[in-house]
Order: structure tokens, then C-alpha cells, then sequence
């Protein structure tokens, strides 16, 4: 890491019970987008790890060298420290965050159950693919940001103001693997979707709803973009999220 981590970016960690919740945030952002959802379940009592994922949280220049397996590597190993200390863990994501969710869901069984809001579980158009091979194959490494997709005025996100082309092609990659297994994910799912995501299309969720069936529960956002987490629909989410998970851990018995 060659910058110091963004004030505001830092990993969030929370003993709590024998129930835990792993709660992961998405491409070029970081725990910041995350924190309420993850103080909510701490306050329930959860025992909690936001971890910061590899290149994220400091300076774009970091993460430009990083890809999926970086990302994937470090939520398996934050999944199974959480697992190792408690009895049964639930994983929450946002954007990638989702996907990584979803990703560890098809490879543990044992999961109590995920929280997904707006993940991509879908790979993009193909020309949307060959466009950004066509960018990098010229010697492009940056295009603009993706991040602060927020309804409410004045909210931002802490993410990074420019998107690193190569590693965006590794997630894009690595979401047409998870979607070949969506099926594989045997534990209840709560699904967040927003009418309105200018970063994953909403109907990216639709593929959820096919893989599972009557596994998942679908909750429509009407009023926030893609950053639900950080817009209108925040304490909705974190109530939800937490029912939830204190239902699928049984931390509610």
C-alpha cells in the first residue's frame, strides 16, 4: 500500500455474540459506504468485520495492480476468521461486495444466509466488454469514476474519483463465473434492488430471482441509486438487513 488509508475508509471490526456477520463494499469504494449497515448489526449484538479490500480505501494508484482473485483472497480469509470464531455467519455485500457475497455463498454450504444490495451478478454487454479491451489495448488505465450513484443531495461516497480499467475487467470476469453457480447457493437470500442503478442495472437481479426461487426475498428500492446504503433508503436497509440476519443466525431465538 503505498498511500495511507482515506480518513473515513478504515476496516471496522465488533465482538459481539457466537453469531457473526461479514460485511463487504464494492468496487473502488470502501468500509465507508458499509458502516451503517455493519454498526446496526454490531448494535444487535453480531459479531462484526468490515474488512478494507486489497487496493481499495487509499489511492486509486493502489488498486490498479489488483484483481479478483486479490479481492476474492481477502474475503475468504476475513469469511473464515469470522467462521472460526462463531457459531454461524451471515455475509453482506454492496456492488462487488454482492458479488463476493454470492461468490463465497456457492463455495460454503455452512453460510446462515447473504444480504445482497444492487450486486452484479451479471457480466456486462460484450460490446461494453470489447470497448474497454479496445481502451486498454491502447494504453488507457483510467476512465472516469463510478462511484457516489446517490439520489440524495449532498451524500457522496468516499470511493475513488477514477475507475481502473484492467481490474474492472477482472471483476466483469469474474461476475460471469458466479453466475454460471447462482444456483449453488443453498442459504436464504435478502436482495436489495434499486428502480434506479446508473452502475448495475437492476434487472441484473432478475438472475438471482431464476437461480433461487423461493431461497430469496426481493425488496425494491424506489427512492436510491446504486449507493442505496449511503441514500434514502439507508435505515430501511439496515433495519431489514439486521431482521434478517438475526433470523438466519437464529441470534434472534
Amino acid at each position: 500500500m503505498s498511500a495511507p488509508v482515506i480518513e473515513g475508509a478504515e476496516p471496522f471490526s465488533a465482538p459481539g455474540g457466537v453469531e457473526g456477520a461479514l460485511v463487504i463494499h464494492g468496487f473502488t469504494g470502501n468500509p465507508f459506504s458499509m458502516r451503517g449497515v455493519a454498526n446496526a448489526l454490531a448494535a444487535a449484538g453480531m459479531s462484526v468485520e468490515l474488512p478494507l479490500l486489497p487496493g481499495h480505501g487509499t489511492a486509486v494508484e493502489d488498486m490498479v495492480e489488483t484483481r479478483w482473485s486479490d479481492w476474492s483472497g481477502a474475503a475468504e480469509a476475513a469469511y473464515r476468521d469470522l467462521a472460526e470464531r462463531c457459531a454461524r455467519v451471515a455475509v453482506v455485500g454492496l456492488s462487488m461486495g454482492g458479488t463476493l457475497a454470492c461468490w463465497l455463498g456457492e463455495r460454503h454450504p455452512e453460510i446462515a444466509g447473504l444480504v445482497l444490495i444492487n450486486p452484479l451478478v451479471q457480466s456486462i454487454p460484450a460490446d461494453q466488454r470489447e470497448a474497454l479491451k479496445a481502451m486498454v489495448d491502447s494504453g488507457v488505465e483510467l476512465m472516469d469514476g463510478i462511484g457516489s450513484d446517490i439520489a440524495e443531495p449532498g451524500a457522496t461516497e468516499l470511493s475513488y474519483p477514477k475507475t481502473p480499467l484492467v481490474p474492472l475487467l477482472s471483476l466483469v470476469s469474474a461476475a460471469d463465473e458466479v453466475h454460471a453457480r447462482l444456483a449453488d447457493i443453498g442459504c436464504p437470500v435478502l436482495l436489495f434492488s434499486s428502480r434506479s442503478d446508473h452502475v448495475v442495472p437492476p434487472h441484473t437481479g432478475d438472475a438471482l430471482e431464476a437461480a433461487l426461487g423461493d431461497r430469496l426475498e426481493r425488496v425494491w428500492l424506489e427512492r436510491s441509486f446504486h449507493v442505496a446504503t449511503l441514500d434514502y433508503d439507508r435505515a430501511e436497509i439496515e433495519r431489514r438487513a439486521t431482521d434478517f440476519v438475526l433470523r438466519v443466525t437464529g441470534a434472534d431465538a
